[in-house]
């Protein structure tokens, strides 16, 4: 079916201004290149500054690049949010969202660090998260020299993203080294069931722009690599496979009713609800993934939403 007629009207002839992917035709080299210069004037506006530092990686593994966004007029200790690009986990840099990420540096007084974390398939999980980890450690522990309270940081991601920033407050609470104060999710990447013969749910009149269910399954199985279904690590994975939520830090989602996403956002934020965690969700009637990123009233909506958690949160 097409389900262009139920894209919220101001962005229906932008959906197609996505990258798209199809694994079967296409090489994933094309999309990467295609997310990084085709999006960029949906995300920025005109050059962007930020800071870059390398910072220690996780052990036996390469340092890992952030680039960071500090907010001007902040005279005491800032908080801090650990931002995750998106991409599937397997496209995508910190860099293609600086105008966003310094947009919102700027809205919500937040030093902002964003990490350039190793993508699938060169590097399965859990290489990727566990760079974004080593960042949230670097980040908590130089709070003093980055002018942060290491008492105010939270993990932020969009899409692949939030599956790695939800992966990273899952491990954050295991580990036991950093107090989350917040997580936020945006559309986030969470089943890795979405979009194949097992997936819990398959709603037809989601999925059809920006990422698909043929772009899922592949980025899924580049990620997975070799892990097996009764790996104890398939929780750190995919979080719709952690059975013990509890404990996390307060959540916000936002996810969109024509998105891929929605039905495991939905069911995530059920989970979080069950095991006490303070949760918000949000599902916008009309949207696609990726719609905050574009130009629209329903984008600024979600921008002041996400902004309005972020000032809640810190």
């Amino acid at each position: 079916m097409t389900t262009l007629g139920l894209v919220d009207g101001a962005q229906r002839d932008m959906v197609s201004s996505f990258p798209s992917f199809d694994p079967e035709r296409e090489s994933l080299e094309d999309f990467r290149r295609n997310l990084v210069t085709g999006t960029t004037a949906l995300l920025q506006s005109g050059p962007v500054g930020y800071g870059e530092r390398t910072v220690p990686g996780p052990d036996g593994a390469p340092d890992v690049r952030v680039i960071m966004f500090r907010p001007t007029g902040v005279t005491a200790a800032a908080p801090a949010i650990l931002y995750v690009h998106g991409g599937g986990m397997i496209a995508g840099t910190p860099d293609m969202q600086a105008g966003m990420l310094e947009r919102l540096a700027a809205a919500t007084g937040t030093l902002i660090v964003s990490v350039d974390y190793r993508l699938a398939p060169e590097t399965p999980f859990p290489g990727g998260l566990e760079d974004v980890y080593a960042a949230l450690v670097w980040l908590h522990r130089h709070a003093g020299e980055l002018e942060v309270d290491p008492a105010r940081i939270m993990v932020m991601g969009d899409s692949g993203g939030g599956c790695l920033a939800a992966a990273t407050a899952l491990l954050a609470r295991d580990r036991g080294q950093v107090g989350l104060r917040a997580q936020i999710l945006v559309y986030p990447m969470l089943d890795l069931r979405t979009g194949g013969a097992d997936a819990p749910s398959d709603d037809p009149t989601t999925g059809e722009f920006v990422w698909t269910r043929a772009q899922n399954r592949h980025a899924w199985s580049a990620v997975r690599g070799a892990l097996a279904d009764d790996d104890p690590q398939l929780g750190y994975l995919s979080p719709a496979f952690m059975r013990d939520l509890s404990g996390l830090p307060a959540t916000f989602i936002v996810t969109g009713a024509l998105d891929l996403f929605r039905d495991e956002d939905v069911t995530f934020a059920q989970r979080l609800w069950k095991a006490a965690v303070p949760t918000e969700l949000v599902v916008y009637a009309s949207a696609v993934h990726g719609f905050d990123l574009l130009p629209s009233p329903l984008a600024t909506r979600v921008r002041h939403d996400v902004v309005a958690a972020v000032r809640r949160f810190l």
